[in-house]
């Protein structure tokens, strides 16, 4: 019997579907390595699959239980916010796609954050024009995290002005030129490309990715708010987690791969990252066994380059796993011709919405987030 099986008897074996699978290897419980006979392809291990299947079956404890929700599992924090349910996403019960078809950024964070409108607000807080938006928009929330009152005891119509203020604030350090009467899309537009089109497909994105359930940094946000601090704290706490490679950093990962594929050609390029068993930044998505829908829907929006359009072909050709939303945010960038880091600093602004949304809830239930540790340091010294 082989020691390396196909990618069609592991999912037999595993009764899971393609995109599943796809998440064990990246989460290494299991090893993949290029088929010989067909380097496109990939075997697994036999015993590792195996052994994945007993564990699935034993019943686990309590605290393995707890263990597995932090990483994909059960549920572990309710939230009026959002919702990924039956493949689709959902702002406080609307679909997110839907709405991105029509709305704004702005009118997105009202209804993340369970108001009509968003208050009015007057001048975006400095930030310092030397620095790059990141940066900038980083040290600003830095700066008005020292000087702002904690949220703890806090009226929330009063949480509600400085949200609105830091949400448009950190838009115009991360590059939006903004003025009175123009939402964030139409302020990056302003300074990246006016052409409609892009202004469009750049307020789609921004609605798309405003808030995405209990992701890592909605989570860091939420663990700050907890504690009382200053709403910009939490933000800059979420702000920090995006910019990890396994997160919004992974538009700069997506954006390596599309200059490989422009250099090596799309078909060389995703055949040599599966043979080093390396995944593919961009494509597929733990909480969506087909398509991420936002993914889906800002593509449909695209006169897509030939390289993006030949690229994800062959990554879908090679592994059956289709493009997320990291990829399509780069694919705005790509065909509009906007700046290298233009998906992150996208990514930011719109998140913010769902950053703040997730402190003032967390902010009103008073409850610090606060979970024990499983140790499995050395032998505990009783003497």
């Amino acid at each position: 019997m082989s020691a390396w099986i196909d990618r069609d008897e592991t999912l037999r074996l595993l009764g899971v579907k393609p995109q599943t699978l796809y998440a064990y290897v990246s989460r290494k419980l299991l090893t993949a390595l290029p088929d010989p006979a067909d380097p496109r392809r990939s075997l697994y291990s036999r015993s590792e699959v195996e052994g994945l299947v007993k564990h699935r079956r034993r019943g686990r404890g309590a605290a393995e239980v707890a263990e597995g929700a932090i990483s994909w599992g059960d549920a572990i924090l309710p939230t009026s916010i959002s919702s990924v349910a039956g493949g689709r996403l959902y702002y406080r019960g609307r679909d997110a796609v839907v709405l991105a078809r029509t709305a704004t950024l702005e009118a997105a964070a009202a209804l993340l954050w369970d108001v009509a409108e968003l208050p009015e607000v007057g001048q975006p807080l400095g930030f310092d024009g030397d620095l790059p938006p990141i940066e900038a928009a980083m040290s600003m929330l830095a700066a008005a995290a020292c000087r702002s009152d904690p949220t703890r005891g806090r009226a929330a119509v009063s949480l509600l002005e400085e949200s609105a203020k830091l949400l448009r604030s950190v838009a115009a350090a991360l590059g939006a030129e903004l003025s009175a009467g123009a939402d964030i899309a139409a302020g990056f537009a302003r300074r990246w490309n006016r052409d409609p089109a892009a202004e469009r497909a750049m307020r789609m994105a921004l609605v798309l990715m405003a808030d995405h359930e209990l992701n890592a940094s909605a989570f860091a946000a939420r663990v700050a708010a907890s504690t009382g601090a200053p709403l910009a704290a939490a933000a800059l706490s979420g702000f920090a987690a995006l910019l990890g490679p396994s997160h919004g950093g992974a538009t700069r990962r997506v954006r390596a791969l599309v200059d490989e594929a422009a250099f090596k050609g799309p078909r060389r390029a995703v055949r040599e990252r599966l043979a080093r068993g390396d995944a593919l930044p961009g494509f597929g998505h733990p909480l969506y066994p087909d398509i991420d829908p936002r993914a889906a829907a800002l593509l449909a929006q695209l006169p897509l380059p030939d390289l993006l359009e030949e690229l994800s072909s062959e990554a879908v050709d090679a592994t059956g796993i289709r493009p997320d939303i990291d990829f399509a945010t780069v694919a705005v960038a790509c065909t509009y011709d906007l700046p290298r880091d233009a998906p992150i600093q996208m990514f930011a602004a719109a998140r913010m919405a769902g950053w703040l949304a997730h402190a003032m809830e967390q902010a009103s239930t008073g409850r610090l987030i606060r979970p024990r540790a499983r140790y499995v340091g050395p032998a505990l010294d009783r003497s």
